[in-house]
Order: C-alpha cells, then sequence, then structure tokens
C-alpha cells in the first residue's frame, strides 16, 4: 500500500509554547517527516506562490482576510494526481479554525474518490476547528479516518504519538 502526504507548514516566527519565537521547521513538517519515517510515504508540501509575511502577526493577518475572502492563493507547484496512492495524510496547521487556503487551493485539484484520508493538525490550543467539516467537502468520496492533533509546542515529543496514530 503506497501513502502520500500533502502539507503545508510555514517556520520563522511562529506561535510556540505560548510565546512568538522563531523555528527553523515548522511544527506541520515535523509531523510530515515523521509519518514519512514510519511508512516510506512520499512528500509534497504545499508552499504559496507569495509566501506568507515572516512576521507572525502580519502573517495571521494575511491569513485572516485570505479566509474572509474564501480566497485560493496561487501555488509554487500543483499536485495533480494522486491515483498511485491508497493513502494520503494531510497536514497543516490551524489557522483561523480551519485549513490554510493555500491548502484549500491544492486539495480542490485532487480526486479523492476511494482513498483514505488520514489528516493531521498542529495548533496552540485550538484543535481541528472546524477543518474536519472543510476537509469532508474537500476529500469527497474518500474515507476520512480518525485525525491526530498536536499542539505545535509538543511536536518534538510526539514522535510515538504519531507512531501510534498511524498503526490505528
Amino acid at each position: 500500500m503506497s501513502s502520500l502526504v500533502i502539507y503545508f507548514s510555514r517556520s520563522g516566527e511562529n506561535y510556540f509554547g505560548g510565546e512568538l519565537k522563531n523555528i527553523e521547521k515548522g511544527n506541520t513538517e515535523v509531523i510530515a517527516e515523521y509519518i514519512q519515517e514510519e511508512t516510506g510515504a512520499d512528500l509534497f508540501k504545499v508552499e504559496p506562490a507569495v509566501e506568507y509575511p515572516a512576521d507572525y502577526m502580519k502573517c495571521i493577518d494575511v491569513a485572516k482576510k485570505e479566509l474572509a475572502a474564501d480566497a485560493r492563493p496561487e501555488i509554487k507547484e500543483s499536485l495533480d494526481d494522486i491515483s498511485d496512492y491508497d493513502t494520503i495524510y494531510i497536514g497543516f496547521p490551524n489557522w483561523w479554525g480551519t485549513l490554510p487556503m493555500v491548502m484549500f487551493t491544492q486539495l480542490e485539484k485532487l480526486d479523492f474518490t476511494g482513498k483514505t484520508v488520514k489528516p493531521f493538525v498542529t495548533h496552540e490550543g485550538s484543535g481541528f476547528g472546524a477543518s474536519q467539516k472543510d476537509l469532508k467537502k474537500l476529500c469527497e468520496g474518500g474515507e476520512i479516518r480518525k485525525g491526530l492533533s498536536i499542539p505545535g509546542a509538543n511536536v518534538y515529543d510526539a514522535q510515538q504519538t504519531v507512531v501510534s496514530w498511524i498503526k490505528d
């Protein structure tokens, strides 16, 4: 069985463990790499054509405006076909209660019919928010399994949690 991790992650200034600090690797990317290590999955990182601001407060302002406008920001590279995969892991930080809009841009291009979808989210207290409802629409035809919610401040201590979730 082949698997793929589609994820968006942001490094730089982030809200992390109750404070703003610079991180070299985004929290969601850390979890995506744990999944790859355990399953051998391919990775596809969704990257916006125009980078989000490095400043956290400016970034969340852009994210809020994108959500309010139901925007579909352009992405650098698009994944157009997932037919070679059985299991699709979808990872993202919780931005304003759901997936970053750049993930909508990517996921709407794909056919999830017959796929097993395993979502995971990094956050600082808000869990999945409304994203699971949005994922049902975005991944129509796929079987969405129990998701994994990890506080960003805990990602470096979460590898065993990820492994257990994968086996569920």
